[in-house]
């Protein structure tokens, strides 16, 4: 089953009726002030959110069966720790706000070390998203990856990382139709 709530005005995620039945979700610049009632879609193996409210990923970290995450502005943000239990996910992207990107704002995080602990990694997208170090070679670690699609990285860094990974520079699929 697929559920998209849309720019909901409300402040409280709806309590979905049979939410372990949900295979894909989209939350779309809601004013919801916490995702934490996501643990209760059990079985979500798709989930895209546009305006993340809370400081931590946390909410996500025991949608056990996600294989395909994308996160576009998320600026209370700074630890992507959370991302590391997401043991089946195959596509991630975490994006700022195209105005974010225009102006050269980004989101820095703590590390990118949990995207290295997902073995079933294959499709990133960083846009954006700069951990502490600026740096990408973390990534090198995640053997399953075969495309990667990164911006707001110096020039060089994004040339190293792409030349020693041998990484393809190419976006995450789209979200997978329900």
């Amino acid at each position: 089953m697929h559920i998209e709530l849309l720019r909901d005005a409300t402040r409280q995620m709806p309590a979905i009726p049979n939410a372990d039945q949900v295979t894909s979700l989209i939350i779309w610049h809601c004013k919801y002030e916490s995702l934490a009632s996501l643990s209760a879609f059990t079985n979500l193996t798709a989930l895209k959110i546009a305006s993340y409210p809370d400081q931590s990923l946390k909410p996500l970290e025991k949608l056990n069966k996600l294989e395909w995450l994308s996160v576009l502005h998320f600026p209370k943000v700074n630890d992507l720790a959370p991302l590391a239990k997401l043991r089946a996910l195959v596509s991630l992207e975490l994006a700022t706000l195209p105005s974010w990107d225009a102006s050269g704002k980004r989101q820095l995080v703590a590390s990118l070390q949990p995207l290295a602990k997902l073995p079933r990694l294959a499709f990133l997208g960083l846009l954006g998203v700069i951990p502490e170090d600026k740096s990408l070679s973390v990534l090198e670690e995640c053997r399953a990856l075969s495309t990667a699609k990164v911006s707001g990285y110096l020039a060089a860094e994004m040339k190293r990382y792409y030349a020693a990974s041998g990484v393809e520079n190419a976006h995450v699929p789209s979200f997978p139709e329900a």
